[in-house]
């Protein structure tokens, strides 16, 4: 049997279980978060609803951001993470149209979150609540890429020296996109290599205030990881703390400043804890509802 075969007979009789709330009755190696949302193809058939955070949660009722649109690509589609709560959705279609009026095609949108969120299979700690979305650095010309096309073609690197500094490649487009995404109210923050915070705060020359939620972190120099913040009246989706206040353009200069010369490792910090798989019991109680709920 196909290790998908077995994960969907897992999902199903998780399913039943939870709908007779009996989840914890459940063996150990059938509650692993990730092998039960990696398995579930589809949706649930509920109101949208984001449950928990954005690194320990799910979401119930996400809609899908359509393949193909007049200024946006889904791009991966294999992967099936093309899901996210409908703020999600409309802010990525909103962008891509801003993206286009002012020269691009539109945009290129990597992984949002799978059908029902919670835990992936392989990558991304977070993505779980249909409310972080990674879009391309990458300036999209073509709208019209076959499915083939968004599996083969590559992402372009915007960063040099580590992260640093950007490269070549980056351009007023870039800086344009994460303006517009961060000016966005329902946007609470933005991760991007410190090169490029450093940049754009070198480049700004009007309002600045958007700057505050254009956060460092490692990696993110083939796209911007966009984070929602949590819909109105989603009693049980928790918030991250909001950013500290200014235009965080000196954190990002320290960032730079270490990747340029390290500070010596400090001979007393403990080690790194292995992180372990997140069990359905680790999430909010409601995600065994929404791993039992018909799909729509």
């Amino acid at each position: 049997m196909s290790r998908f075969a077995v994960l969907s007979r897992v999902t199903r009789t998780c399913a039943l279980i939870a709908g007779l709330g009996l989840v914890a009755a459940l063996p150990a190696q059938a509650q692993v978060a990730k092998e039960l949302f990696g398995a579930v193809g589809a949706a649930s058939a509920q109101n949208p609803e984001p449950f928990g955070s954005y690194s320990r949660g799910c979401a119930a009722g996400l809609v899908p951001l359509p393949e193909t649109g007049e200024s946006w690509q889904a791009m991966r589609l294999s992967r099936n993470r093309n899901w996210g709560h409908p703020q999600m959705v409309d802010f990525l279609q909103d962008l891509g149209r801003h993206m286009d009026r002012i020269g691009w095609g539109g945009i290129y949108v990597g992984d949002i979150s799978q059908p029902r969120g919670g835990p992936m299979l392989t990558g991304h700690a977070s993505h779980q609540i249909g409310m972080d979305a990674d879009v391309w650095l990458y300036p999209a010309t073509d709208m019209n890429l076959s499915r083939r096309q968004r599996e083969d073609i590559s992402a372009v690197s915007m960063r040099r020296a580590e992260g640093a500094y950007v490269n070549s490649n980056w351009g007023r487009g870039q800086h344009e996109l994460v303006k517009k995404a961060a000016q966005d109210p329902r946007v609470a923050r933005i991760f991007i290599f410190p090169g490029a915070k450093v940049q754009m705060c070198n480049d700004e020359t009007g309002d600045r205030s958007w700057l505050r939620k254009v956060r460092p972190w490692w990696g993110h120099h083939y796209h911007m990881h966009v984070r929602m913040t949590c819909p109105r009246g989603a009693r049980f989706c928790e918030n991250q703390a909001a950013p500290p206040a200014g235009d965080g353009c000196a954190e990002a200069q320290d960032w730079v400043n270490n990747i340029l010369n390290p500070p010596p490792p400090d001979p007393n910090a403990p080690a790194a804890t292995p992180r372990r798989d997140l069990q359905l019991a680790d999430l909010p109680q409601q995600c065994a509802s929404v791993l039992s709920a018909p799909s729509r």
